[in-house]
């Protein structure tokens, strides 16, 4: 096992996210058909060899609780350590940042019995090798390495300036669009005693921001802060228009085996479902549809979660439909996205635009 432990932030949602996380945090957002966002940060770690493993929660955890278990599918059920849920120990107002998530659960920060701490975001959809990571982290002799890609996040993200040596010489905050340098994934492995000299120094300052206060004053300090590029798809999603978008990507078989590579594979929840039917009249271009499905109409560059209803002579365009919906028979959709357990009633017609797509809420009749 690497000497190696795993911090997951599943505490906060992006406002942008509207009604996908009105009953759950993000790290719980479907994805891809049959996946959840925080699928991927534990699968990593489990690639990696990581088993030990915790998850910081705070607020709409209810369905990230159902969804995780007790880890037995990223073999995290162990009785000595293994997948730990971290509920707030203290206080029921907001975290004002990372730094105030982290200081929330210090003492268990301090009882790690590994030497070093992989700090991860829940919402990132990415195939990192964390192996890899860990191993050109201790080689480098930094006290930080940040894993980044050259790719464009949505919305604000923090980006590193990164001298000839390979470590960053300044980290730009909240910036949007391209710029100089190269975006955080906020992905980081750092030592245990590092985190908590990074909590310890912001504390006492009463500083709440990690890459503000906790990275910014690690290189105004000297420290170093090794930079590791990660070159194939990943994606925070913290809006509709970043859901929908990161979610039609899937349609991209290059993206997608990016994403899923065989030798990095992506675990999630089991289900047993039967394989998807579909009828004489039913058709299917460019769509990723899952198994436990009925496909009675058309469905077009479309993702169509587990145990989805098409009826006869529908015709969703451009659509995500997420698990147990049922579409009735004559309902056309054009650039929906469907929470869970929706029903839309027959001969309905709903259409969204690429740029503003429509948001059916989980549990809604139309």
């Amino acid at each position: 096992m690497i000497n190696l432990h795993g911090l997951i932030l599943a505490d906060r949602s992006s406002r942008d996210l509207r009604e996908l996380v009105m009953v759950r945090t993000s790290s719980s957002l479907p994805f891809a058909g049959r996946y959840r966002l925080i699928d991927f940060a534990l699968s990593n770690l489990q690639n990696a060899g990581v088993r030990d493993v915790a998850v910081v929660m705070h607020r709409n955890y209810s369905s990230l609780l159902d969804h995780i278990g007790s880890g037995k599918e990223w073999d995290m059920s162990r009785k000595r350590g293994g997948l730990k849920l971290l509920p707030p120990f203290t206080g029921s107002g907001e975290y004002e940042g990372i730094i105030d998530a982290l200081e929330n659960i210090r003492g268990y920060i301090e009882d790690i019995k590994q030497d070093y701490v992989a700090l991860m975001r829940g919402s990132l959809a990415a195939s990192i090798d964390l192996g890899d990571v860990m191993y050109r982290h201790v080689k480098s002799g930094a006290d930080i390495t940040a894993v980044c890609s050259n790719a464009t996040p949505e919305g604000e993200h923090h980006r590193f300036i990164v001298g000839e040596d390979g470590f960053a010489k300044e980290i730009m905050l909240r910036r949007v669009g391209p710029g100089e340098g190269v975006a955080t994934l906020e992905v980081y492995i750092m030592s245990k005693s590092t985190l908590l000299g990074i909590i310890d120094r912001c504390d006492n300052a009463l500083n709440h921001k990690f890459h503000r206060d906790g990275l910014g004053g690690l290189l105004a300090a000297g420290g170093k802060i090794n930079i590791y590029m990660h070159n194939d798809y990943a994606v925070h999603i913290t809006s509709v228009n970043g859901y929908y978008k990161s979610s039609m990507d899937m349609l991209d078989r290059e993206k997608r085996r990016q994403l899923f590579p065989e030798d990095r594979p992506v675990r999630t929840k089991g289900r047993s479902d039967v394989s998807t039917y579909y009828s004489d009249q039913a058709v299917s271009r460019n769509s990723l549809v899952a198994d436990g499905c009925i496909i009675e109409g058309v469905v077009e560059n479309c993702v169509i979660f587990r145990g989805v209803r098409v009826g006869a002579g529908a015709v969703l365009k451009n659509c995500i439909i997420m698990q147990d919906t049922v579409v009735s028979d004559g309902v056309e959709l054009h650039y929906v996205i469907s929470d869970k357990d929706v029903f839309i009633s027959r001969d309905v017609t709903l259409s969204g635009a690429p740029s503003l797509p429509l948001v059916l809420p989980k549990g809604s009749k139309v």
